[in-house]
């Protein structure tokens, strides 16, 4: 099996809509009526879930009519997030088929299929032309990314030149291997964490400059800490993040939450810009 081939099942196989749909019926929402807003618990899938989309989006400087390119998009909750919010166009691609059919699917569902569409695709290898976008995201896809310079050149390649670049990631803590399973990794293979600094020096290389580095470490604790808490009381919501990730959902959450209390893993978020 690819590489490839391997994240992407890791992170879906099946019919990952209908699963999505199941669980909307179980919490009662009316899916033929469903508002972002009831979506958000399930579809910003990745750490922290929709406060860490709204964290980042704060720190976008995007205008109306932009294209904005968001890669490892998942099923597409911060892409019409961020094109609702800001007025703008986004483009999302994903390695994960399942995840990208679900994202469209939902687009349809919300009425948004002109401001965002999705495909399936690989971060290294970007399928878009030079200077396509005003500006471009990566959510918590990077742990996964074997080759970071290959990553980070591509999406340089593909922005405008001024055009902005966000990237959030749970990088490499100085305190020993992390303790797994983990949201990216059931025994850390496919696992490709780097620390800060490195990842600092990586972008550098790509040729971004003006990197602003900023420790998101305690939010996700706390983040991670409020789920397990609400996991102890029997209060987990129907509809959320945790449906998707299976019944292992417990353990990895509680992983996650050590490994950033041990300094294994240092969630971190870098801001930079295309010269």
């Amino acid at each position: 099996m690819s590489h490839a081939s391997a994240i992407s099942d890791h992170w879906g196989t099946g019919d990952v809509y209908s699963r999505i749909l199941g669980a909307m019926q179980a919490a009662g929402i009316d899916a033929s009526a469903v508002t972002l807003e009831q979506l958000a618990p399930m579809d910003h899938f990745h750490a922290r879930g929709f406060p860490a989309t709204k964290d980042l989006a704060d720190t976008l400087p995007i205008k109306p009519g932009q294209h904005i390119l968001d890669i490892g998009s998942g099923l597409g909750g911060p892409a019409r997030y961020i094109a609702r919010r800001f007025d703008c166009r986004v483009d999302g691609i994903d390695i994960t088929a399942p995840f990208v059919d679900a994202a469209n699917k939902l687009n349809a569902l919300v009425g948004m299929q002109d401001a965002v569409s999705f495909r399936v695709g690989d971060g290294q290898s970007l399928p878009y032309a030079n200077e396509a976008f005003d500006g471009g995201y990566t959510q918590h896809v990077t742990m996964n990314v074997p080759d970071r310079d290959a990553f980070l050149a591509e999406a340089f390649r593909v922005l405008k030149p001024g055009a902005f670049f966000a990237l959030t990631e749970h990088g490499l803590g100085e305190a020993g291997t992390p303790h797994h399973p983990l949201p990216w990794s059931k025994d850390g293979s496919g696992a490709y964490l780097m620390r800060p600094a490195d990842t600092v020096r990586a972008l550098e290389r790509a040729g971004f400059v003006k990197i602003e580095v900023t420790d998101t470490g305690d939010k996700y604790l706390e983040g991670y800490n409020r789920a397990i808490e609400l996991a102890e009381r029997g209060e987990t919501p129907v509809f959320g993040n945790h449906v998707l990730l299976g019944k292992m959902a417990p353990e990895i959450i509680r992983n996650a939450a050590l490994n950033i209390a041990e300094g294994r893993t240092h969630p971190v978020q870098f801001n930079c810009v295309k010269p």
